[in-house]
């Protein structure tokens, strides 16, 4: 019994199929990791475990000397990775300048289907003024057949499909063995043939391929795009029969069926007896080529079908793909119709609005027209307003100038008159020095007075001025300072002397001075509050000092305290009278004595001034800084050291009385104007009594000391020392 030469084991089929499916797809290697990354991507999506991996590399002409050290270097990392996969290796060196056209050479020579690369690594900006690299390339010159798949980080950035199946010429021939031949011809010169029992030949499953081919190389707009309607039944039976017919069976009695699987292609079938006598002239080894030589043509027959059927897929999809966009088109066109319909009737609308626009601007116009010459009558009637009223006030100013020359609230002296008592301002009569100006002593009608001179840079200085004339010479008290007369010409202020000079001075002992005793303190206190209480109940409007401080209060030879420096005395309006505050844009005083709600907020109150008082009554009683004055009094009074804080140059203080009037004064303090007490009614009354008790206490000192003191005056200075 004969084998079978058409009895194949599956497993050496799907082994030789599955290699020469992979003989037909290379990969460009070089250098660059991109290569390494295109063969990793060929083995995981188009080979097979234990197939081969072809790789190929071009080395140019001129360095063909390369060693075998650096090629080894360079597939050495694919041979182990190769190894790792379980894959056999096959490396090609092709030696040419131009890569691309070598690569291309090797495909075309070798039935290539699938190139894999690995994308360049030039700048994009580069490759404009340079020659296109090697992907490029092989995108445009690799052929029609050829799919060309360019890798980049793992992935494929680029594939250019192939358009048309691949030609018989480039798939391996049909070859048949010389024994087969060779018997053949011994047979026919016997003239043992007999006429073939089947009415099938070759040609006629050869024209079914023919059609079938050239069905599926058609152009796709050359073929019926009316959907994805499959390729004819007939044609695709007929040409499966001729690639793929039934297998037989390797039983003797079949041995007939099994030669006209292979002959019938090219010979006539011969009956049972022929065949059998014919088997056993046949050697093994001619049954083996036989049957080698079908296989590789059923290989070749099954490449093309699979070319065949996914170019016709592909078709099928572009019909789908043009279908599905010109819907999408016409829907699009419907869409822009509606659009443009709309768009018209928009315009429609904003042509009618502005129509209606146009209509309101000219009657606008019109309106405007009309206003403008209103207007200009207006105008006419407000030039002729404001010249009479230019005239008034010109007739009115010339009568209050007339009115202040004929001034008689206060004694009007002239420039000559005050150079001529100051000695033409000599330094030696200088006693003092504000911010409004110097101060010098000099005698007017044989009156000691104090001539307080504007100093031409005070910005203020000419307001300051003008407002202590209007408080001074209008009112009389007998502890605000007297305004003798005054210079306006000049700025020129002349005041009555005070002996004892400012309260500051005195509290500070400038000059050595001696202190000053408590009950006169007492009594200084006092006439402060008395006089006071007169600015804050001044009729119409109430006056507010604004800055009360030790250095504006004057002292006469009997230490009757007086007010002086009003400048910056304020009349809140008789509108405000009744929630006693007035909102003032700009604060004024000095630091330490202004009212911190007051310079918050801008609303002066009579209050206000009650703060400054507060802070003057604990410098009275402890002669030091106002600088966080309140806060060291209310420490040593919860320390029960209040002795301590008070002036240490005064020896025999009342201490109760003392710590009353610390109390009185912390409350006048307070930062909130609501919690201070009240000037007439809480402040004064206390004042007055504990002044009276300085009255006493200095009544018992002259009765017990009568030949060394004067009741009338029980404290004297050297007035050549103020």
């Amino acid at each position: 019994m004969f084998a079978s030469p058409f009895s194949v084991s599956s497993s050496h089929s799907a082994e030789h199929e599955a290699s020469a499916r992979d003989s037909f797809i290379l990969v460009a290697v070089d250098r660059d990791k991109n290569s390494q990354q295109a063969a990793k991507w060929a083995v995981d999506k188009l080979l097979s475990r234990g197939s081969t991996l072809q790789l190929v590399h071009v080395r140019a002409e001129a360095g063909k000397d390369e060693g075998d050290a650096e090629i080894t270097q360079l597939f050495i990392s694919y041979r182990g990775y190769c190894a790792r996969k379980g894959m056999h290796l096959k490396e090609v060196i092709l030696d040419g300048n131009d890569v691309s056209k070598a690569i291309v050479d090797y495909a075309t020579n070798n039935a290539i289907t699938d190139i894999v690369v690995g994308a360049s690594t030039k700048n994009t900006f580069i490759k404009r003024f340079r020659n296109p690299d090697v992907p490029t390339c092989l995108m445009k010159m690799a052929p029609d057949y050829c799919t060309v798949h360019v890798i980049h980080k793992a992935k494929a950035i680029q594939v250019k499909a192939a358009k048309a199946p691949a030609p018989f010429s480039t798939l391996p021939p049909k070859q048949y063995s010389q024994p087969n031949i060779e018997s053949d011809a011994s047979r026919a010169s016997r003239g043992d043939w007999r006429k073939t029992s089947h009415t099938s030949s070759p040609m006629a499953n050869r024209n079914s391929v023919d059609r079938l081919s050239a069905y599926a190389k058609a152009p796709s707009r050359d073929r019926p795009l009316s959907g994805a309607r499959p390729a004819p039944q007939k044609d695709f039976d007929d040409y499966i029969d001729f690639i793929a017919p039934p297998r037989p069976s390797v039983t003797r009695s079949s041995f007939s069926d099994d030669i006209d699987l292979a002959m019938s292609m090219e010979l006539p079938s011969i009956d049972f007896a022929e065949s059998m006598e014919l088997s056993s002239a046949m050697s093994m080894e001619s049954l083996s080529f036989a049957g080698n030589d079908v296989e590789a043509e059923m290989r070749r027959l099954r490449l093309e079908l699979k070319q065949t059927m996914e170019m016709y897929n592909s078709a099928c999809k572009e019909a789908i793909d043009a279908k599905q966009k010109a819907a999408q088109l016409h829907q699009m066109k419907m869409e822009e119709s509606k659009k443009f319909q709309e768009l018209r009737d928009s315009e429609e609308e904003a042509l009618a609005l502005v129509e209606m626009e146009k209509a309101k601007c000219r009657a606008a116009l019109e309106a405007a027209e009309a206003a403008q010459k209103i207007a200009e009558l207006e105008a006419q009637k407000r030039l002729r307003a404001e010249w009479k009223a230019k005239r008034e006030a010109e007739d009115r100013k010339k009568a209050t100038d007339a009115l202040n020359r004929n001034d008689l609230r206060y004694r009007r002296y002239s420039i000559d008159d005050i150079e001529a008592a100051t000695h033409k301002f000599d330094k030696a009569l200088k006693i003092g020095e504000g911010g409004y100006g110097p101060v010098y002593k000099a005698v007017l009608d044989h009156t000691n007075v104090a001539i307080k001179i504007l100093r031409p840079d005070a910005s203020q200085g000419r307001k300051q001025f003008q407002q202590e004339i209007e408080v001074l010479s209008c009112m009389r008290h007998p502890n605000m300072v007297l305004l003798l007369g005054a210079c306006p010409e000049y700025g020129c202020l002349v005041y009555e002397y005070m002996d004892y000079g400012s309260l500051e001075d005195r509290l500070c002992r400038r000059g050595k001075t001696l202190p000053i005793p408590w009950s006169i303190r007492f009594r200084i206190a006092a006439d402060i509050a008395t006089g006071l209480l007169f600015l804050h109940q001044a009729k119409p409007e109430p006056l507010v000092h604004r800055d009360l401080k030790p250095a504006n209060i004057l002292l006469d030879h009997n230490f009757v305290s007086k007010i002086s420096d009003v400048g910056l005395a304020r009349l809140v309006p008789q509108s405000a009278a009744d929630v006693t505050q007035y909102r003032m844009t700009s604060t004024a005083g000095t630091f330490c004595y202004i009212d911190p709600e007051y310079q918050q907020t801008g609303m002066l109150t009579t209050m206000s001034d009650i703060y400054s008082l507060g802070i003057m009554l604990l410098q009275i009683i402890t002669a030091r800084s106002p600088m966080g004055l309140t806060h060291h009094v209310e420490s040593a009074i919860e320390r029960g050291a209040f002795q301590e804080i008070l002036d240490t140059t005064v020896t025999d203080w009342p201490v109760e009385e003392a710590l009353e009037f610390a109390k009185l004064a912390l409350r006048c303090a307070e930062l909130r104007k609501k919690d201070r007490p009240d000037l007439g009614k809480e402040i004064l009354p206390e004042l007055n009594r504990l002044r009276n008790l300085g009255h006493e206490y200095e009544t018992s000192q002259v009765s017990s000391t009568s030949t060394n003191c004067s009741s009338s005056a029980p404290y004297s200075f050297n007035n050549d020392d103020i």
